[in-house]
């Protein structure tokens, strides 16, 4: 069967930006006469069916009702033959920035900005403070998982459960490095004061209930010498590292180093499971529902806070399999929620996110204060760095090469580059980043990859930034999602079903929800280390 022609606008005097950034009209109506794999599009914009489903997936999944009055209205479906351009939020916003581990002395940020930079610390005493011997107890299983942003990642299992802690050292004395450490490239992450982690633990609270994003527990001060536990999972992890990457550097100082006066925040989640860039894709239905997960987990936090992730590579999606895996044995068009795996989004240091109860200013990473984040080419997302920045330079879908992000606080379209304006097409490039990872990782059939791709070949040429021109590119993660709906690959019950799934987690798990560090001093004497989360606190409290 042919393929019907489909029009995304006519001909007008618009810049290059609006017409690659126009309102897409509604997804095609998929035809249901055929088996999956000959799926057959045809273009029905008044379709009543697609409006119907569309307008209630506005209603009750995408939209908030208590936005504030400076969001733009939700347009209305673009006309046949015609390119709507949406408008786009071009006002700069004063932005509460986290602040950077080491800037270079050379990138001065604005008076302005300056001025807007958190100073006052949180506390000490308002934190409990534990040693490593309360976190890391006799029987518990320790083990080093990942290297954050200015963080190292422990997963903790014992008989209370599983919790993720990211452990981030604070302004605190430490052993000087020896002769072989120094040698071996050793270069020690700076420590730093909780003021520069303020805006990342916001954000993690902000996010704790959504669908998708991790689980926040509970943070605490660890102080004094680490215990053998820790110092061997540390020496095992850079030891698997360096078969990985022979020229992979050490930046995280080893336990033994540790002083009675060295001083870490824990930061303590729930546990994500598995990070992409360790799982092994072998179906097809892996590949929908970890792409389908993660663009409806952006699309509420889009809605809701007003989120970009602004770093979501591999390392940063983790999967889990919940359920047992449901295969596909039917000609219907749904895709979604055979696997039986879920997704998590962690590491929210370069973030962007807004407070949705109140009027405060945003809270987002002030990536201009150390460039090098867009001239490094070490990774394959440092291309995605670039992508982000080239679109605030030229309100454009295009790529500029390193040497053109040289200047911090350059003119863009909207004047100097400020990250602290929302600009939802951030998680359009890292969903496209994603698909393009699951695609070239999968080690199935490829009988089923070919499928997949034959599929979603459409979707993808909305989310390639290197499309062609005359190619329409997806403002928004909801944008992604709404398509994936209306061509059924998703259904409205599947959407209201995510809504909930909160509410499916047993109330008070200390599995899951609270945290499983026990102070060593009252773990035979009262149950004080069953304490919920500030979040769950306050919860109870109203």
């Amino acid at each position: 069967m042919s393929r019907a022609t489909r029009k995304y606008g006519k001909s007008v005097k618009k810049t290059r930006a609006e017409e690659l950034f126009a309102e897409l009209p509604r997804s095609p109506v998929l035809k249901r006469n055929g088996p999956p794999q000959n799926i057959q599009f045809e273009h029905q914009p008044n379709a009543p069916e697609t409006d119907e489903i569309a307008e209630k997936l506005l209603t009750i999944t995408l939209e908030d009702e208590t936005k504030t009055a400076t969001q733009p209205p939700v347009q209305e479906p673009a006309q046949e033959d015609v390119a709507v351009t949406p408008p786009r939020e071009v006002t700069p916003r004063p932005i509460q920035q986290h602040t950077p581990l080491q800037p270079p002395e050379r990138l001065e940020p604005s008076k302005e900005l300056r001025e807007l930079t958190p100073t006052t610390e949180v506390p000490e005493d308002d934190l409990r403070i534990l040693t490593w011997d309360d976190v890391c107890q006799f029987g518990d299983r320790v083990e080093k998982i990942a290297e954050a942003s200015y963080a190292e990642v422990y997963r903790i299992t014992n008989e209370r459960g599983t919790s993720i802690i990211k452990v981030i050292r604070l302004q605190s004395p430490i052993k000087p490095q020896t002769k072989t450490q120094q040698k071996s490239g050793l270069v020690d992450e700076e420590p730093h004061s909780e003021a520069d982690l303020e805006g990342e633990l916001k954000i993690s609270e902000w996010l704790a209930d959504i669908p998708g994003f991790v689980v926040y527990k509970e943070r605490y001060v660890v102080k004094g010498k680490a215990p053998k536990t820790l110092l061997e999972t540390h020496q095992v992890f850079h030891r698997r590292m360096k078969r990985k990457d022979p020229d992979r550097l050490q930046f995280y100082p080893s336990p033994s180093r540790y002083l009675d006066d060295t001083k870490f925040l824990v930061v303590e989640l729930g546990d994500a499971g598995t990070a992409l860039e360790d799982f092994e894709l072998r179906s097809a239905e892996q590949l929908w529902d970890i792409f389908l997960h993660t663009a409806i987990a952006l699309a509420r936090a889009e809605d809701l806070v007003r989120f970009e992730h602004r770093d979501l590579h591999e390392g940063n999606l983790c999967i889990r399999q919940v359920k047992p895996v449901n295969p596909k044995t039917d000609d219907s068009l749904r895709q979604f929620g055979y696997s039986g795996l879920e997704i998590t989004i962690l590491d929210y240091g370069l973030s962007r996110a807004e407070d949705p109860g109140s009027d405060t200013i945003p809270v987002a990473y002030d990536l201009e204060k150390d460039l090098s984040i867009f001239t490094s080419t070490h990774a394959p997302q440092c291309k995605v760095y670039r992508e982000m920045r080239s679109f605030l330079l030229k309100g454009d879908r295009l790529h500029l090469p390193p040497a053109e992000h040289n200047t911090p606080y350059q003119e863009g379209v909207d004047g100097p580059i400020t990250w602290a304006t929302h600009y939802p097409y951030t998680n359009v490039l890292w969903l496209a980043y994603i698909y393009q990872y699951l695609v070239g990782h999968f080690k199935g059939d490829r009988k089923e990859l070919s499928r997949f791709k034959r599929t979603t070949k459409e979707l993808l040429s909305h989310l390639d930034p290197e499309a062609p021109r005359h190619v329409l590119s997806f403002p928004s993660a909801c944008d992604v999602v709404r398509y994936a709906a209306e061509a059924g690959w998703i259904t409205e019950q599947q959407l209201m079903d995510e809504s909930s799934r909160l509410d499916d987690w047993e109330e008070g798990s200390v599995a899951y929800n609270e945290s499983i560090i026990v102070e060593a001093k009252t773990a035979e004497t009262d149950d004080s280390h069953l304490r919920r989360s500030p979040r769950r606190l306050t919860a109870v409290a109203a």
